[in-house]
């Protein structure tokens, strides 16, 4: 029992360590006189990217490779087919055409690219199949050519709203910075630790835990996120904030994750990969059904029912 609590007591750890952590660094980066837009596409995107950062290092450390990559491909499958297909429900999201064109395509690529890297026996016939250092760099050098590209279009797009940014003292700056970074240090360390049980009392594997509840978890910062400002009508908030939280995941948090210990991959997760290209897929071919770049309200409502059936089917084969 005190598994669980701690279990779901690091979930709540994790989502306030990255906002306290996000709203110190934000207050110290505007003072330095740092522009809003960067503030919002640096520290705001990396803290919303922070729980699945920290439990997947963390399961990497402890060799618990399936939570690590499980926490990811759940994430990406439901960020794309639970949170924007709860957001389209809210209200239809539409998209902006460099979304359209050069972000959903993007992170299409960085799934078919870590699909690449993780099949060492199907492709080269070699006896290990995982993720290593080397992968873990390259993964982070498309992650260096992703953030020169957000840069770009900062500078290039006028009309990209700016982030509103809380002004704190130094000294309450430097509380949540340290508050922040503990919180999500002893978060991360009981949700990898309670996975892990939970997988062994019910029988399952860490896979599915980590597709499931863990990714959903870590999710929840996204989900906040894009619902609200689907809510507020900011679609293209919404439909940016899913796709770079998509990007980040594979180049920044699995290239990282590799780069401190090299992540074992087990075949049967290409069923995983392989649902997330077919969510990425939708998510670009539902842009030219019906309405034209809007992902409408049936059609976020059968991205949720998706889901729904991908959970199914994970509890039935995993």
């Amino acid at each position: 029992m005190t598994t669980y609590i701690l279990f779901i007591i690091g979930f709540l750890l994790l989502i306030k360590g990255a906002d306290l952590l996000v709203d110190g660094s934000a207050s110290i980066a505007k003072k330095l006189k740092i522009s809003s837009i960067v503030i919002g596409l640096t520290i705001v995107a990396f803290g919303t990217s922070a729980p699945e950062l920290i439990v997947s290092i963390f399961a990497s450390v402890q060799g618990n490779s399936e939570i690590a990559i499980g926490n990811i491909l759940g994430s990406n499958i439901a960020n794309i087919l639970l949170i924007l297909g709860i957001s389209a429900i809210i209200y239809p999201i539409t998209a902006k055409r460099n979304t359209i064109l050069k972000e959903i395509p993007l992170s299409l690529l960085a799934i078919i690219v870590l699909g690449l890297m993780a099949n060492d026996m199907l492709i080269d016939g070699t006896s290990f199949s995982g993720i290593t250092r080397i992968d873990g760099f390259i993964l982070l050098a498309f992650f260096i050519i992703f953030l020169y590209y957000i840069f770009g279009i900062a500078k290039s797009d006028e009309s990209t709203a700016e982030e509103e940014i809380k002004v704190l003292s130094n000294s309450k700056s430097a509380i949540f910075i340290i508050l922040g970074l503990v919180s999500l240090t002893i978060g991360g360390k009981w949700i990898v630790d309670g996975a892990v049980q939970i997988a062994e009392f019910f029988g399952v594997s860490q896979s599915l835990i980590g597709l499931t509840i863990v990714a959903v978890g870590t999710s929840l910062p996204e989900l906040a996120t894009s619902a609200m400002a689907a809510y507020k009508k900011q679609s293209d908030i919404a439909i940016g904030n899913i796709v770079g939280s998509n990007i980040f995941n594979i180049f920044w948090i699995l290239g990282l994750s590799a780069i401190i210990r090299p992540l074992p991959f087990d075949p049967s997760a290409n069923s995983d990969i392989a649902m997330v290209i077919f969510a990425s897929v939708i998510l670009f071919s539902v842009m030219f059904i019906g309405k034209k770049r809007v992902i409408e309200t049936w059609q976020g409502a059968l991205m949720v029912a998706s889901y729904i059936a991908y959970v199914v089917f994970l509890v039935l084969t995993k």
